[in-house]
């Protein structure tokens, strides 16, 4: 619950200074008064012309037995209105600037190393919308200062986990064919094998190799998108044809559910298939004691919903909250046995991202879906 803002209490020193203020203008004001009385009396008792006008009007404007007061009292009273106003313009000028004072000194606190402090100050007018538009930046640099720590701490630890993903492939590269180049083989299958174990090893750095450099890729703003009209559905029937081997191999059935066909959008066909191809791998390597892929897709007003899901073992919700960072394993290791390099979600991401569009993962005991949003015409970002 926020705080209410609290009342502006002056310092003794500043009430002085209203006290003071007051007095010496209303000091001046009596003295000019004073000269202007003097003056004008001076410039009717020299003209006879203007004495007599001024009678005269007194006796136009008689009212039975009242008469119209004297020109002197009359000229006394806007005067000393006008002194009023004077006065008090001056007192609440001079108050507005204790306030802005006041602003300054918790501005200068805030600016001393003490972020979480806003300045809480009952003020009015314009000087309210100084102290919401400084409590707005603070909160903004402090969103910023924040997000730059989280970026750093990004960056430390993508270098820790691609240090850890090429280091482990690269030392069994430089082992097995050390082993060949001591001569620490007994015959032609020994080296064979050997060989055959250094390829896949640096088959698995190629892959994170260009994954990071996909990943790099999409994640500059200024990236162009090849936009061109094509079919959605055409493009999952595709996908499940040449998926369809592998999820044999891995006793598991991969099928596109469309009702609604043809599905024309205009996108970045070559990135999306990129995207439905990550979440598919995604699905045969973590989709435990899955069964089948289903891939399906629908329009709903401006926007196309496409689903990769299966039947598999549920993901925690810890994990569904991270399973888009880059890096981010459900299954908590680092093991190239049981996942890839661990961009593929955060790949994937970043492609919608740049239609536009959203991504977000659900999943329960009977299924595990990766929905994304996407609008039927995908307009390119303007740098």
């Amino acid at each position: 619950m926020d705080e209410q803002p609290q009342k502006i209490v002056l310092k003794t020193r500043e009430k002085w200074e209203l006290f003071i203020e007051g007095i010496v203008t209303v000091a001046l004001l009596l003295l000019l008064n004073f000269a202007v009385m003097i003056l004008i009396d001076q410039a009717i008792n020299s003209n006879q012309g203007l004495i007599d006008g001024i009678y005269q009007i007194k006796q136009a404007m008689t009212i039975g037995p009242w008469h119209l007061w004297s020109w002197q009292r009359i000229f006394f009273i806007a005067l000393a209105v006008f002194d009023a106003i004077v006065v008090y313009w001056r007192l609440i000028r001079r108050y507005h600037n204790m306030q802005m004072r006041h602003i300054i000194e918790e501005l200068h606190y805030i600016a001393n190393g003490h972020i979480d402090h806003r300045v809480n100050l009952k003020v009015n007018g314009y000087l309210n919308e100084v102290v919401d538009s400084i409590n707005a930046l603070v909160d903004s640099t402090v969103n910023s200062m924040q997000e730059e720590r989280k970026i750093e701490a990004s960056k430390d630890e993508l270098i820790t986990n691609v240090s850890h993903d090429i280091r482990t492939p690269l030392t069994s590269i430089i082992g097995y064919l050390g082993l060949i180049e001591d001569g620490q083989y007994q015959n032609i299958d020994d080296i064979l094998r050997y060989n055959h174990i250094a390829f896949e090893k640096t088959k698995q750095m190629k892959s994170l190799v260009e994954d990071l450099f996909e990943f790099t890729k999409v994640q500059q703003t200024h990236t162009k998108l090849q936009i061109q009209r094509f079919d959605l559905a055409s493009m999952l029937e595709q996908l499940t044809a040449d998926f369809e081997l592998e999820a044999q191999k891995r006793e598991m059935v991969i099928e596109v559910n469309v009702e609604q066909r043809p599905i024309m959008m205009q996108a970045d066909s070559g990135k999306l298939v990129r995207v439905f191809s990550n979440l598919i791998v995604n699905a045969f390597k973590y989709g435990t004691d899955a069964t089948k892929i289903v891939l399906s897709a629908h329009e709903e007003k401006n926007d196309v919903v496409i689903s990769v899901a299966n039947d598999g073992r549920q993901i925690p919700q810890k994990d569904l909250e991270n399973i888009f960072e880059r890096f981010y394993r459900v299954e908590g290791s680092r093991s190239s046995e049981t996942g890839g390099s661990g961009l593929g979600l955060a790949i994937a991401q970043s492609i919608v991202k740049l239609h536009n569009g959203e991504i977000y993962a659900t999943s329960n005991e009977y299924k595990t879906a990766f929905n994304i949003i996407l609008p039927i015409n995908t307009v390119q970002k303007e740098d």
